[in-house]
């Protein structure tokens, strides 16, 4: 008895996993079919806006077409990916002016980033925020999150095919004896 209860719990597990696994990859990857990235978002110069270890799914634009008020993804020019609100866009320049909600000034006025992006740099804008998601998909995409996501399916079906050998199913017919008897007055 036992014995099948743990079979179903390691059979309902690992229809968990794998649903949880095509479902990362389709958050991750369908939305690029419609003209949007995904972004994890890792620092809370955003929040509560954005908050750390959310998913935002950029859109892509035109940089002429972002307005104040729209929140960019844009590259710095050391190279890392920022998601910040637009304060100000100078078409005759190409530049956009950034600021982070959550730095603050010493008066608590918020911080405008120290550089303007140019427009070669803007990635686009956010459509979509999706809390906590961030976190899971940074884990997953590091060698160690695969590693893991990996040795739990495989540890998974493992266990799944050593029930199914040790473990006999329960004959069909038993099943519906035991439903009939239910019936019968």
């Amino acid at each position: 008895m036992a014995a099948r209860e743990l079979k179903r719990f390691i059979a309902f597990l690992s229809s968990l996993a794998l649903v949880l696994v095509i479902a990362l990859a389709v958050v991750s990857f369908v939305p690029r079919a419609f003209g949007c990235i995904p972004f994890a978002v890792l620092s809370g110069s955003m929040e509560p806006e954005l908050p750390v270890g959310s998913m935002v799914f950029v859109r892509q634009v035109e940089p002429a077409d972002i307005a104040v008020g729209d929140t960019a993804t844009f590259y710095r020019s050391d190279g890392a990916v920022v998601t910040h609100q637009v304060y100000e866009v100078d078409p005759a320049a190409q530049m956009i002016g950034t600021q982070g909600i959550a730095n603050k000034n010493a008066d608590g006025s918020i911080m405008h980033d120290a550089e303007q992006t140019p427009f070669s740099r803007v990635v686009g804008v956010v459509s979509l925020c999706v809390p906590c998601l961030g976190f899971v998909n940074a884990y997953c995409t590091t060698m160690p999150g695969l590693l893991v996501v990996v040795a739990v399916l495989a540890l998974l079906a493992a266990a799944s095919i050593v029930l199914d050998r040790m473990v006999p199913d329960e004959p069909a017919d038993k099943h519906a004896r035991a439903h009939a008897r239910g019936r019968r007055p």
